[in-house]
C-alpha cells in the first residue's frame, strides 16, 4: 500500500534535492507548524464567536488554571503571556471594561493588584472551551488512541529537547 501523501509531501517535493537538510527532519518540522497554525486559526474562528482575541482568551485560561480563587498577579500574567506589564495593564483595561476580570488589591503587596476572573469571566472560559476541543478533537481522531498517546510521548521528548536549546520558558497560551 502507497503511504499517504499531504500539503507538505507536495511542497517538500519542490525542493532542490540536494539542499542541506535532513528531509525527514524538516517534515517533522514543517508539520508541527502547520498543524500549529491551523489549530490557532481554529481557535480563532472559535473565539470570535465569543467576541474574544486569543490574546485575551489565554488571559481568561491563566486565571480560569489557577483554581478557585481564580486570581494572579498582572506580573505573572504579562509573564506567562510574554509580554511587558504595559501590554498587559492594557489587555487588563480591556477586559475589566467588558467585565470579565477585576483588579482587588494585593493583601501582600500595598501598592499592588491582583486580578480576579469575575463570574461573566468565568462563564464566557467555559463557553469556549467545548466547541474547541471539538475541533481539538476532530484533528486528534485521526489517530486512534494508542497513536495519541505514542505521539504525546514523542512530543514531549521533542519538548523536553526543545527546553534544553534556550533558557526561555515555554510560552504556554
Amino acid at each position: 500500500m502507497a503511504e499517504e501523501r499531504d500539503a507538505i509531501d507536495e511542497w517538500m517535493s519542490s525542493w532542490a534535492a540536494d539542499l542541506p537538510v535532513d528531509f525527514e527532519v524538516e517534515g517533522i518540522v514543517e508539520r508541527i507548524q502547520f498543524l500549529h497554525k491551523r489549530m490557532k486559526r481554529m481557535l480563532e474562528e472559535t473565539l470570535v464567536e465569543f467576541d474574544l482575541n486569543i490574546g485575551e482568551w489565554g488571559v481568561l485560561s491563566a486565571l480560569w488554571n489557577s483554581g478557585e480563587p481564580f486570581r494572579s498577579s498582572p506580573g505573572y500574567l504579562a509573564k506567562r503571556a510574554e509580554l511587558t506589564t504595559g501590554a498587559m495593564t492594557n489587555r487588563l483595561d480591556g477586559l475589566e471594561a467588558a467585565g470579565l476580570v477585576q483588579r482587588l488589591p494585593d493583601p501582600d503587596d500595598r501598592p499592588g493588584v491582583i486580578v480576579e476572573l469575575t463570574p461573566k469571566g468565568r462563564k464566557l472560559w467555559e463557553r469556549t472551551v467545548r466547541p474547541q476541543a471539538a475541533k481539538d478533537q476532530f484533528v486528534a481522531s485521526a489517530l486512534n488512541e494508542a497513536e495519541r498517546k505514542q505521539l504525546n510521548k514523542l512530543l514531549r521528548r521533542m519538548v523536553r529537547r526543545a527546553e534544553q536549546a534556550t533558557s526561555a520558558p515555554a510560552k504556554i497560551s
